[in-house]
This record gives C-alpha cells, sequence and structure tokens, in this order.
C-alpha cells in the first residue's frame, strides 16, 4: 500500500510530500498547495470521501460528493475529493479536468502546478488529470476565458461561495473514474 502523503507549503515550494503516518501537519496554506493533516490512503477504501466528512459532504447538484481523483492523489485532505474544512481557507473545492490552458494561466499567474518537484513526490499535473482547485483559481481562469471543465459531482457545494454555479454548470463534463477508457 502507498504511503499518506499530505503537503508541504513554504515560500520556496509548495508541493506535495510524503511523509510518515505521524507526522506534524502545521502550516499555512496558499491556493494550490497548502498543509494538511495526513490522511492515510486506507481510510478510503470503498471510494469514499475524506473520512469525518464522508456522509455529510455534497455536491454543487446537492449530492453526495463523489471522489474527483487519486492519479494524482488530489483533494485539500489528499484523499482523492474535493472535501474542505474550516482549516482549507482557499476553498479547494473545483474538480476540474485540467486543460493545457488553464496550466498555462495558472502558471503565468503564479500558480505553477506542471513543474515536477520530486523532492516533494509532486510529479507536476498534465493536461486531462483531474485536480481540486480552489474555487477562486477557477473562477480567475473563467474570467480570463480558460476555465478547465468541471465534473459536478465532485465539486463541493462550497464552490458556489466563489463561483457561480451557473458558470460551473456551462463547463460541466461526465468524466469516468478512469479516463483511460475513453476511446
Amino acid at each position: 500500500m502507498a504511503e499518506p502523503h499530505r503537503l508541504h507549503d513554504n515560500a520556496a515550494s509548495r508541493h506535495l510530500g510524503a511523509v510518515s503516518p505521524t507526522a506534524p501537519t502545521a502550516g499555512a496554506s496558499q491556493c494550490g498547495f497548502p498543509v494538511r493533516k495526513t490522511i492515510s490512503l486506507s481510510a478510503r477504501a470503498g471510494g469514499g470521501c475524506h473520512p469525518e466528512s464522508m456522509t455529510t459532504d455534497r455536491n454543487v447538484l446537492g449530492e453526495k460528493l463523489e471522489s474527483c481523483g487519486t492519479d494524482p492523489l488530489t483533494g485539500f485532505y489528499r484523499d482523492g475529493c474535493c472535501s474542505t474544512g474550516p482549516e482549507d481557507l482557499e476553498n479547494h473545492t473545483v474538480c476540474a479536468v485540467v486543460s493545457t490552458e488553464f496550466l498555462t494561466h495558472q502558471a503565468s499567474v503564479g500558480n505553477d502546478l506542471t513543474t515536477p518537484r520530486p523532492e516533494f513526490g509532486f510529479s507536476g499535473l498534465q493536461p486531462g488529470d483531474r485536480w481540486c482547485v480552489c474555487a477562486s483559481r477557477w473562477k480567475e481562469a473563467y474570467d480570463a476565458g480558460v476555465a478547465p471543465p468541471v465534473v459536478l459531482a465532485a465539486t463541493h457545494e462550497r464552490a458556489v461561495e466563489a463561483v457561480p454555479l451557473e458558470a460551473l454548470q456551462k463547463h460541466a463534463v461526465d468524466v469516468p473514474a478512469d479516463p483511460s477508457a475513453l476511446t
């Protein structure tokens, strides 16, 4: 089984890092790679979301929040879901299928999501990856005309605090859990 993951955040680097199950997890948050508590991948058995809220987290459709993606492992809690909580100050709640245009735009505004950082276990995102992005970053891309597609069933209801539901719906796509199944 894979080792649990958490995020590492400081001014020099904001990327995923593997840690032991008992590692401390305090730190400030910046959109893209905030520090969070460690969630064991085994806690996701059955494909559920953040174990502490999987029975209450709802998506923008008012239904149970579905998983966004595990390859790469995404989510504020690195549990594959766009779950959120009081410590998620940046609202990492939009499940996006990142596009080249979105990734280029994000890099241009200081949110480089493509550069691999192996020292933190982060391989960088590629077009087609499913990733929980900050609602404000998605809205910024929307305003710039480069918003990526959104998986509504995996987008947390808190996303509408920063993004109108109509904007998310305009960019909605159905993406299977295994996009390689698309031919």
